[in-house]
């Protein structure tokens, strides 16, 4: 055989050697950056858990903290003191009763301090508007401990 047409039998497992190199390197820096987004989550998250201990509230697993906000707080910080979302979060401070039996309730003023320290955590640019907004509702001590 000669040495050209043995290089030229041998290319393909050249080629296909340095694809799957490639492709090794592509898989390799996309879980290098998932990892960095997991880590910055569950720091996120055991700081928020630690700050709603700090407040009295029970422990939380940090597991599911960090799957519900990620790293930017998901649903929390994407626009919180719109109208719509003021709407619904008002509407959730109710007895829980339907239709015509629907209520406002006065609610304990740490569920609200909970929400802040989410935002505090997660949004800090936001928390400005949200002391506003829950600095208007009537609060009380309403809770048992």
């Amino acid at each position: 055989m000669s040495p050209t047409r043995m290089a030229s039998q041998h290319r393909w497992i050249y080629i296909g050697a340095i694809v799957l190199l490639v492709g090794m390197m592509i898989a390799g820096l996309l879980t290098y950056t998932q990892q960095k987004a997991t880590n910055e989550a569950y720091r996120k998250a055991n700081q928020l858990n630690d700050a709603l201990v700090a407040k009295g509230f029970a422990a939380r697993n940090p597991h599911n903290i960090a799957l519900t906000l990620g790293t930017d707080g998901g649903a929390v910080c994407d626009r919180p003191n719109s109208d719509l979302r003021q709407g619904l979060w008002l509407t959730q401070l109710a007895n829980g009763a339907g239709g015509p039996g629907m209520r406002p309730v006065i609610v304990d003023r740490r569920i609200l301090e909970a929400g802040a320290e989410v935002i505090k955590v997660y949004c800090p640019d936001k928390l400005a508007d949200y002391q506003e907004q829950i600095d208007d509702l009537k609060t009380a001590d309403v809770i048992n401990d």
